[in-house]
Formats: C-alpha cells, structure tokens, sequence
C-alpha cells in the first residue's frame, strides 16, 4: 500500500485531532467523510480538504478510492460499523473502546484476519515514543508492589446530565459511561505493560442508575495490585506511579499522553521525554501509518490482542457492577 485514504465516521472533538495530525503526515489523507447530516459532513470536508461527502454509509463504503475507514461513532455503533466496513473489503481504524464486548472484538479480528485486511485499534498508547521508554524502565525500580492510574477530566455534559437530558456520553443506550471513556486510558495501559489482571473489580459512581460518572477499578495482579481511578464529574492531578521496591515512576499527566517518565530509585533521578510534540495524536497518526504502510501485521497483532484483554476486563467489570449496555443478555 503506498497511500492510506481515509472515509471517516463521525465529526467530533477526536475526529478533528486525528485530522489534524493527517495533514501534517506523509503517506495519508482524508478522501472523504460520512455524517448523518449534509451540513456536518459539509464543514469537516471543507475544513480538511477531503473532496467527498456522504449522508448514506453504505456508499461510501463502496466508495473504491476509498481504502480505510476511520470509525469514530457513538461506542454501541463501533462493532457494526467496523464489521461493515471490513465485509466491504475495507481497511479499519477503530476508535477506542473497540467495541463493547469481547465477543464482537474478537469476531472482528478474526474477520480481518480472515479478509487480509488491517483492523487498527485507535488507542495513542501503543504509538507513543515514551511508552517504549516506560517499558525499558521499568525492571528498575525492582518488585513492583502498586500501581496508582487517576484520569479525571471534568465534562461540560456532565452539567447536561445534572440538568436532566442524557447525552450519549452517559446514555447507557450509546455505551456511554467513565470506564469506558476516560478509565479507559488506565486499563490499557495496565494490560500493555502487565498482561490482563488476575481479578479485578469495579466501584462506580452512578447518576440516578445509570451509567458511571467515574469510578475506580482494582486490579489484582500476582504480586501486587493496581488502581485505576477515572472520572468524568471531577478534575485534578492526571498522572501514574508504579511503585516497586527499589524505587518508582511517575508518569507526567498521566496514562492518556505519557507527557514525561520520572525514574527514581535510591541511586538516582532520571527524567525522560522523546514527545517534542505535545499533541499526542501526532505521534500515533505518525506512528500508525509507518505501521501500515510498511504492512507490519506482527505489530498489529500485538496490538489487537492486548485490545482483546483491555475489553474482556471492561466487559466483566461493568457488568459486574450492575452497568449494562444493549445486547449485554445476549452473553448472560
């Protein structure tokens, strides 16, 4: 593959720095954009030189310039449309969460697998310079003992929410909900640098029965525990400490961008930062079409399993809780 030609689904907040970072990468660009709306599609197009616009999905996926589909919808809409794209002989990017249950994502890997075709999960961390840097550091601080995640970003529908609409961001109908969204970031992270936890259990807060505002996840490994705390009705000091005998890291702003790794043990201080680039879409734009372009399946696969454990443990850990989503009876 010499190009990558993006059909993108959806037009917000994310779609756009995703974007922006495709404008600034060789080897990829926007061809055309789908919404529901003509006046929506219209405006992204514009504002990114994408040079078609599509109200019905289905033909842009039979759109044949088109060779990615960049799916970046309500979360209950990523499994069928990702299945979609990938029957109409499509290549994939798949915003996280993947889907919503384990079930689908890995009956989407299999499909790609199948068709030959990349199915690419959306999440920056694996992209990032400094996550390769945190996983070469991390034999230094000895037995690690607990890992502390906080990802709280205060959302302005929140103040929808307490004003009684519903927005799909906590509307148990669109998959909505913290740990999908914002906790999210904390699993993945976990699960890339130590494997799906032994157990694990989730304590939400929940408006009025439904889906969590925020919450905190503890996962238990074999030696120690982790802690993964996300909210979307609060705000304060975004950051990770993994903690070991020999000493600790902490990570700058976070497991959403991996700002900066702090090494201390009781011999030294180390600070290190290979992300010039604030925007950490960059990065994983950058990054991801080197992937692709060079045809690194092998890397892929990695990638997409470590996916597949990051949904199982949300999957379990909701439903556990008492948050359900349409079609959770179908895996009762």
């Amino acid at each position: 593959m010499k190009e990558i030609r993006l059909g993108t689904i959806g037009s917000g907040m994310i779609v756009h720095s995703i974007l922006d970072a495709v404008r600034v990468t060789e080897g990829i660009i926007c061809g055309a954009v789908y919404s529901r709306t003509l006046e929506k599609g219209q405006e992204l197009a514009e504002q990114y030189e994408a040079s078609k616009v599509y109200v019905n999905l289905e033909e842009m996926l039979a759109d044949e310039d088109i060779n990615f589909v960049y799916v970046a919808s309500p979360n209950l809409l990523h499994y069928e449309q990702t299945k979609a794209a990938l029957l109409a002989g499509k290549n994939v990017i798949c915003e996280k969460p993947f889907c919503t249950r384990a079930k689908q994502a890995r009956e989407l890997v299999d499909l790609a697998k199948e068709r030959r075709l990349f199915l690419v999960d959306a999440v920056p961390t694996a992209f990032l310079p400094n996550f390769e840097i945190l996983k070469q550091k991390l034999s230094e601080i000895g037995k690690i003992k607990l890992v502390l995640s906080n990802y709280s970003q205060y959302s302005s529908r929140y103040d929808l929410l307490k004003k009684g609409e519903i927005p799909n961001v906590f509307h148990p109908a669109f998959a909505g909900g913290c740990l999908q969204d914002i906790n999210y970031y904390n699993v993945y992270l976990n699960v890339a640098l130590f494997g799906k936890p032994r157990e694990f259990v989730y304590f939400p807060n929940r408006y009025k029965s439904l889906v969590d505002t925020s919450g905190v996840l503890v996962m238990q490994y074999d030696g120690f525990v982790s802690q993964s705390a996300g909210a979307k009705d609060t705000w304060g000091v975004n950051s990770v400490q993994v903690e070991g005998e020999e000493g600790y890291i902490y990570i700058k702003d976070g497991s959403n961008g991996l700002a900066e790794i702090q090494v201390v043990t009781k011999e030294k201080e180390e600070v290190f930062n290979c992300q010039e680039n604030s925007n950490r879409w960059f990065y994983e734009v950058q990054n991801m079409t080197k992937m692709i372009l060079e045809d690194d399946h092998a890397q892929n696969d990695r990638n997409l399993e470590v996916m597949m454990e990051v949904i199982e443990v949300l999957e379990s850990a909701r439903k556990e809780a008492g948050i359900l989503f349409p079609g959770d009876e179908e895996t009762a």
